[in-house]
């Protein structure tokens, strides 16, 4: 993995893999001088898990060690299943515990209870189905938590808080007030659905996209909206090593 102080290693830029067998590193600063708050999406067999750990190891580099990491895991799958015995990991019906807290930080420093800066990061896998599980039987408490997500989106930048959502069809019902549109590094992997696209891209840049066939773990990324790249997303050769990064931060 590499690492900066600004930027965030997404992958490798997808043309010149295939066009040159060039390994062209493709990144995204992820300072508060820019939204890093990130959306990842694919369907099933997608490499959307598989890009989470990773991006969750890259940011646990980035942010230093004050940095603050939280991981809702809603799924609770095999895939992250090295981060369960973590203090801040909060498993399927545990999951709203981690946007409270986070929530709360942004607020304490909103009202300068808070004058601390480090990033403040919950990375939220398989929000959706989290949120349509919650609709069905806490609607009222569904619509408050979808509500402080949005407020995070708006907000969180300049107060760096950070949200990172995985999911696979990112439905603005889950995304009260427009707010899907305030991630500034959106990421699509997998052969998505046309339907994805058009919720998340504008016409022109989905044009764009062409006679490419995205495999597992191959997409785009939108940067800050307008800034469309195509990406292949590396392997991790020593993933004990990623899993153990993801550990000691998420136990800090």
């Amino acid at each position: 993995m590499m690492i900066s102080s600004n930027d965030l290693l997404i992958g490798y830029d997808y043309d010149a893999w295939y066009g040159y067998g060039e390994r062209v590193p493709i990144y995204a600063d992820a300072t508060t001088r820019n939204n890093s708050h990130t959306l990842i999406c694919g369907i099933s067999g997608s490499g959307k898990s598989y890009l989470t750990n990773q991006y969750l190891a890259r940011i646990c580099l980035h942010g230093g060690e004050k940095s603050v990491l939280y991981f809702a895991d809603f799924k609770q799958d095999d895939n992250f299943s090295h981060l369960r015995k973590c203090p801040r990991y909060f498993p399927y019906d545990k999951t709203l515990e981690a946007i409270e807290e986070v929530y709360e930080i942004m607020h304490k420093r909103q009202c300068g209870e808070d004058f601390s800066r480090h990033f403040i990061t919950l990375v939220w896998d398989e929000y959706m189905a989290n949120m349509l599980a919650l609709m069905g039987s806490e609607k009222k408490r569904a619509e408050a938590v979808m509500h402080k997500v949005s407020e995070i989106l708006m907000l969180g930048r300049s107060l760096a808080v950070r949200l990172v959502i995985a999911c696979q069809r990112p439905d603005a019902s889950c995304f009260p007030t427009g707010s899907r549109l305030n991630f500034g590094i959106i990421i699509i992997v997998g052969a998505a659905l046309e339907s994805i696209y058009s919720m998340l891209m504008p016409k022109e840049l989905i044009e764009k996209v062409g006679d490419r066939q995205f495999h597992t773990g191959e997409g785009v990324m939108l940067w800050q909206g307008s800034e469309l790249r195509f990406i292949k997303i590396p392997v991790i050769r020593n993933e004990e090593r990623m899993k153990s990064i993801c550990v000691e931060a998420l136990t800090r």
